[in-house]
Parts: C-alpha cells; sequence; structure tokens
C-alpha cells in the first residue's frame, strides 16, 4: 500500500456537488492499494500516518487530536516508464482493493482518529489547502 499524506489547513471531498468528506487542519491521505497488499499492510499503514510527526510542533494526529481525510487513489500506483500513456497494472482492481481501503479506514478509527472519507470508485473533486506545504509518501514495501 502507498499513501501521500499531506499537512492541511482544510480538505474536503465532493462527489456530483455534495461535499462527502471535509476536515479541518489534519492529514489529507491519499491511498493506493497494489496486488500483494493484505490486511496487515492496511494496519502498518494506518499507524506509521496516523502517529507520523507532521503536524505543527512536530505533533501527530495522534497526540494533536487531528482529523484525517482519507481518499482512494488508485493511481498512486500508475506506472510512466514507457510511452505517454499511464499503465494501470500494478493498481489493485476494486474487488481486492476497497476491503483494504476499508480496513485502512476502519484501523484508522479503532486507534481513536476522526476520519472523513471519499466514495471509493467515485469520480472526486479533492479540494485541499496545503499547510507548509508539507507532504510525505509513505510505502508499505519501505517500512519494517
Amino acid at each position: 500500500m502507498k499513501a501521500v499524506a499531506q499537512r492541511v489547513a482544510e480538505a474536503r471531498v465532493t462527489v456530483e456537488g455534495e461535499v462527502v468528506g471535509s476536515i479541518g487542519t489534519g492529514l489529507l491521505v491519499l491511498l493506493g492499494v497494489t496486488h500483494d497488499d493484505g490486511p496487515q499492510e492496511a494496519v502498518k499503514l494506518a499507524e506509521k500516518v496516523w502517529r507520523l510527526r507532521m503536524l505543527e510542533d512536530e505533533q501527530s494526529c495522534e497526540s494533536a487530536g487531528a482529523p484525517l481525510l482519507v481518499v482512494s487513489q488508485f493511481t498512486l500506483y500508475g506506472e510512466v516508464r514507457k510511452g505517454r500513456r499511464p499503465s494501470w497494472t500494478q493498481a489493485s482492481g476494486r474487488d481486492h482493493s476497497e476491503p483494504l481501503y476499508e480496513a485502512f479506514v476502519a484501523h484508522l478509527r479503532t486507534l481513536g482518529a476522526h476520519v472523513e472519507t471519499g466514495s471509493f470508485g467515485a469520480m472526486m473533486d479533492v479540494a485541499s489547502v496545503n499547510s507548509g506545504p508539507f507532504t510525505l509518501i509513505v510505502d508499505t514495501a519501505d517500512l519494517p
């Protein structure tokens, strides 16, 4: 699994003109799933993101009680090595990725996080005001 975590002053997701998720100061997390990911990656990544000290004064969402807005983003596994058209072969399909996306969100909530979400698989408009800007890419392949 891969996450792009952005510190934001605010962020929201709109689907068909309706805001489906919105936060103030916290983290916007774009989440991608690949074929060999499983529930253990969802747990590992959720715990890492929850405890990353990305907020003001080196606080984490855990220590600051800050919310997270989690948005599914299969394009994180897009490949552009050949040609001009991205390849999506590394991105997992919905049947595999949606339960892992849900497991990631559920685990954050069991840790005590306030989590807002987008709509999995929907065409979404994501708006954010990056703070810093401060953006990290976290890949479970790189975690111990």
